[in-house]
């Protein structure tokens, strides 16, 4: 009889939580990012870069400082959604010091498919984003194409 019980009590206790992995907390945080500017939610998208984060955008002239970011995309974050770019593929590397980490991705976006990279730091908050980088990637057999544009 206690057997039965002691195996009912180990059947219905909570299985203990398992803490994520660096890579696994750092994937969560990106695909939160990018919801956060696909759902326009200003606080979180811009609260997982560090304050003096750059991001560098598709365009020549788009080398900001958060803040700066901030201020120029105010409009996109007033409308339902700033951007929405989905992850196709994600490659994470951790620093040896565990502090920097490092990482590079391709997305769907509304310019075709793009590539993100950046740097991230473990603050005592958590992991943020310091450095982001955005291209439009232009497949080689397109690339005469391209170069016609300009």
């Amino acid at each position: 009889m206690y057997i039965v019980i002691l195996m009912v009590f180990l059947a219905l206790a909570p299985l203990p939580l398992t803490a994520q992995s660096p890579e696994q907390e750092i994937d969560s945080l990106l695909d939160n990012w990018h919801h956060a500017a696909a759902v326009a939610d200003e606080e979180v998208f811009f609260g997982s870069m560090t304050p003096d984060a750059r991001y560098i955008g598709t365009d020549e002239t788009e080398n900001w400082e958060r803040d700066e970011l901030r201020e120029w995309s105010k409009a996109a974050f007033e409308r339902d959604s700033a951007w929405d770019f989905k992850k196709k593929t994600r490659n994470i590397y951790i620093g040896s010091d565990g502090k920097l980490a490092w990482f590079d991705e391709t997305l769907d976006t509304w310019m075709g498919v793009c590539r993100g990279s950046g740097v991230l730091e473990r603050t005592g908050s958590g992991w943020k984003i310091r450095h982001y980088v955005l291209s439009v990637a232009v497949p080689n057999d397109k690339i005469d194409a391209y170069l016609l544009l300009e």
